[in-house]
């Protein structure tokens, strides 16, 4: 759009690949006509050379916008009633709830071993656990050494 110059046409398949709302479509409109730069809808048949082309745009935009904000209203709905059912949304944790009790209990009576080692123990890597415990709605283990991080540990020179 930055190449158009006084006289160009625009020409667009559809008009909701123009602007996602009606405010930014007449604002793109507003900035062509300012410019002398027309506009031509394939789908739409809309032609902005013309005063009932100009006409026929705002008409379509808003019925554009309208069915935008359908949609956007019944996939809340929907989600809010898949939610009152008790699903949830996104992907399925890899662990069991019975296998992230089970690295829980591993960790919390093996102080000496880290978060890769049990989830290599259950085939996961280490960021899966934590996922997988909150969706379970586990907590965080608790043991001595959980907030030190095997690189955080001194050297044994001491440093």
């Amino acid at each position: 759009m930055r190449m158009l110059r006084e006289g160009d046409t625009l020409v667009v398949y559809r008009l909701d690949r123009l602007g996602r709302s009606l405010r930014e479509l007449v604002t793109i409109m507003e900035h062509h006509e300012k410019h002398d730069i027309g506009f031509h809808s394939l789908t739409e048949s809309i032609d902005t050379t013309s005063a009932g082309g100009r006409f026929i745009f705002n008409i379509f935009g808003a019925v554009a916008q309208f069915e935008r904000e359908l949609i956007s209203e019944r996939t809340k709905a929907g989600l809010k009633a898949a939610r009152a059912r008790g699903r949830k949304g996104g992907r399925k944790p890899k662990l069991t709830e019975k296998q992230a009790k089970d690295a829980i209990k591993l960790l919390e009576a093996n102080p000496e071993m880290i978060h890769e080692q049990v989830a290599r123990l259950h085939g996961v890597s280490r960021v899966t656990l934590y996922p997988a415990w909150d969706w379970h709605g586990l907590g965080r283990p608790t043991y001595p050494g959980q907030a030190i991080h095997p690189k955080a540990l001194p050297k044994p020179d001491g440093t």
